[in-house]
């Protein structure tokens, strides 16, 4: 068993969502999204965790945090939904337009760029962040693997720390500090959510993972794609895995620094900490049964750590 020497601190319908159930006799104005509800239920069946995360923060930021979640699952689903590079370059294409529009207070008709529009016109959020979330979108579109881990760090801090960056200024947070955290806290997000998502990815005959760790462990990627759970396996999603941990373990490391109100920006931390915990248990065997299933307790956990303002 690997040793490891982490450290954890801990348009119509009224509808309205609670931690696990759906219920319509709300009235409209009870639901952040009761006048589009397209954006939430896509985040909810796409990206849970955001959208639990969503729903704690203040009422101000609640629904334009909706809105960027949803937008950024738009775009990462393009790569899966797309059979040919040309027809995501397309939807990209359209996004582009879409930021464009919404800048020069256009009203989208497209659910999701039509819930954007509202947040951009509340919280005068930086078009720079939304353009470069696209951008390294688009740029993934080329279906290869990173060369290492800096390049996969520099993908989630030009995706997820970008999103951070936009629900700050949804919560009216300008604070180098917190910007500090927001980019480890980001580059976490996107190194767990390569090891999540792998035993999906090997179903598709398809690996992200760095090469470099890879060939220091000797483990190939046909290793991955019948789902191996040797040894070298496991070594590589340890230090992939430590990886993210450690960028957790910095980005506390501001949080004497960081106003109280940025903290509901890094719900996400909560969902993280819980797979590193959950794959260290299962001595990093990405593959164990464990780690398919979604924790029902993480509802709580965020909660608690949203009543205690701490990350």
């Amino acid at each position: 068993m690997k040793s490891t020497v982490w450290s954890w601190s801990g348009e119509s319908d009224c509808t309205q969502y609670s931690f696990g159930r759906m219920t319509s006799s709300a009235p409209p104005h009870s639901y952040p999204c009761s006048p589009l509800p397209v954006p939430c239920l896509l985040l909810r069946s796409r990206d849970y965790d955001g959208f639990v995360s969503s729903l704690l923060l203040p009422e101000e930021a609640r629904r334009s945090s909706l809105a960027l979640r949803a937008f950024n699952v738009e775009l990462a689903q393009v790569k899966d939904l797309v059979s040919q590079k040309t027809i995501g370059l397309m939807r990209m294409q359209f996004w582009k337009s879409a930021i464009e529009e919404i800048y020069r207070d256009e009203a989208p008709k497209q659910p999701v760029s039509a819930e954007l529009w509202r947040a951009v016109r509340k919280h005068y959020l930086t078009k720079r962040w939304l353009l470069r979330i696209i951008t390294e979108r688009e740029k993934d579109l080329d279906d290869r693997t990173y060369r290492n881990l800096q390049e996969l760090e520099r993908y989630s801090e030009n995706t997820q720390s970008s999103l951070i960056y936009l629900l700050l200024e949804c919560l009216g947070v300008k604070d180098v500090h917190a910007d500090h955290a927001a980019s480890h806290i980001g580059k976490a997000q996107g190194i767990v959510t390569s090891l999540r998502a792998i035993p999906y990815h090997s179903n598709r005959r398809k690996v992200y993972l760095p090469m470099d760790i890879c060939m220091l462990h000797g483990a190939s990627q046909e290793d991955f794609i019948r789902g191996s759970r040797d040894q070298k396996v496991r070594d590589v999603v340890y230090d992939i895995a430590s990886q993210a941990h450690v960028h957790l373990q910095h980005a506390r490391s501001f949080s004497h620094n960081v106003p109280a109100a940025a903290t509901r920006a890094f719900l996400q931390t909560v969902a993280l900490e819980d797979y590193l915990q959950r794959v260290r248990r299962a001595d990093f065997d990405v593959f164990h049964p464990s780690l398919q299933n979604r924790n029902p307790l993480l509802p709580i956990q965020l909660y608690i750590r949203s009543w205690k303002k701490t990350y």
